[in-house]
């Protein structure tokens, strides 16, 4: 990118492509969440799997959505928000994005931004989120739409949302119902876990932590920012890990099974896990997966750290439910506390037994 699309030095706003790290061919891998991946990953070794319904594009609104966006929006551009678009060049630039997508404006006083498209992805942004994001923080929301449009989230989303519709048309099918729900229920999971994946990206073009954090703190408080603070919200995230009992645990997985989306207090807590790992570190020292070895990427190695993920995060995690099946599986003695909300008595304790002792040699 040239100095003609970045800010002049001096200026009010910080140069967006200044004093950051860039990282030639980087593969979505590098930053992907596992269980996304290892999504990604299966779906990508499909031959033909996505052309086929590029082919089928036509029953889709996607052009419909393109004209609308062209007619009622704004696009971005050197003469139409051009800080947003200088970010956007700048954040492709950070990635490699081969291709700049097109960015739209869209009227909502509701902070928002998505990628979606199936021909070509096309980056959407609210004008509450722009107006709700400093220079800093909007860099990283962009950053996340870009990571989306890199790992191609904008087709396998559109494709998998395409075959939930088909499936659907199809329920009355004995036991269809079922199938229906788990087939949602899995597709949610997974675009929980893809926005785990673009939170990483946004990190990765911002290479502000806080300031990402601080985005979805204000996202989710509003533009208070002088009555917030990031480590009180982060200390949200740890309250709701491991407060309360297994009525909340199930609680907690009723609220989030509908949500296409993580809760704003997780997403925060998870980036800042991720911001601190062996794994970010290793991207900034310029040591990642690239673009050139994706076609060589195995399926079973993708699922084994997805498994292996879930594994530690049912290990670590400090929900009463998730320590529940910690213990079934070291096989437990007092399910009966942990169920009823009982502690277990003092370690080494036998049980008492009020029958007459027999002294009888």
């Amino acid at each position: 990118m040239s100095d003609s699309q970045e800010y002049v030095p001096g200026g009010p706003e910080r140069l967006p492509g200044r004093d950051r790290r860039r990282f030639p061919g980087i593969s979505s891998r590098a930053y992907e969440h596992p269980a996304d991946r290892s999504a990604l990953v299966a779906l990508r070794r499909l031959s033909g799997f996505d052309t086929v319904f590029k082919a089928l594009s036509g029953l889709l609104p996607e052009r419909s959505l393109r004209l609308l966006f062209l007619s009622d929006s704004v696009r971005v551009g050197e003469l139409q928000f051009p800080h947003l678009h200088a970010m956007l060049l700048d954040a492709c630039a950070v990635l490699d994005l081969p291709k700049v997508p097109p960015m739209y404006v869209t009227q909502d006083p509701r902070p928002n931004a998505m990628c979606v498209g199936l021909d070509e992805p096309v980056i959407v942004v609210t004008t509450g989120l722009v107006e709700l994001l400093d220079e800093e923080e909007m860099r990283a929301a962009v950053g996340h739409e870009v990571g989306h449009a890199l790992s191609g989230h904008a087709v396998y989303r559109t494709i998998l949302l395409f075959l939930t519709e088909m499936a659907v048309k199809v329920a009355w099918i004995p036991l269809g119902g079922m199938a229906v729900a788990a087939i949602v229920t899995a597709l949610r999971e997974w675009f929980r876990k893809s926005e785990l994946s673009a939170d990483r990206a946004g990190l990765l073009v911002g290479q502000d932590p806080r300031a990402s954090m601080r985005g979805l703190m204000k996202v989710a408080g509003g533009n208070h920012l002088h009555e917030m603070n990031v480590d009180a919200f982060l200390a949200q995230a740890e309250e709701y890990e491991r407060g309360g009992d297994l009525r909340d645990s199930v609680l907690k997985i009723m609220n989030v099974l509908p949500r296409s989306h993580p809760f704003t207090t997780v997403r925060a807590a998870e980036l800042k896990k991720w911001s601190e790992s062996r794994d970010y570190q290793r991207i900034m020292d310029g040591h990642y997966a690239r673009r050139e070895d994706d076609k060589d990427a195995s399926v079973s190695d993708s699922f084994r750290e997805s498994a292996n993920h879930y594994a530690e995060s049912v290990r670590a995690s400090k929900d009463p439910l998730m320590g529940l099946v910690r213990d079934i599986a070291g096989g437990a003695s007092d399910l009966g506390g942990k169920l009823f909300g009982r502690g277990p008595g003092p370690k080494g304790d036998a049980p008492k037994n009020d029958a007459p002792k027999n002294d009888a040699p």
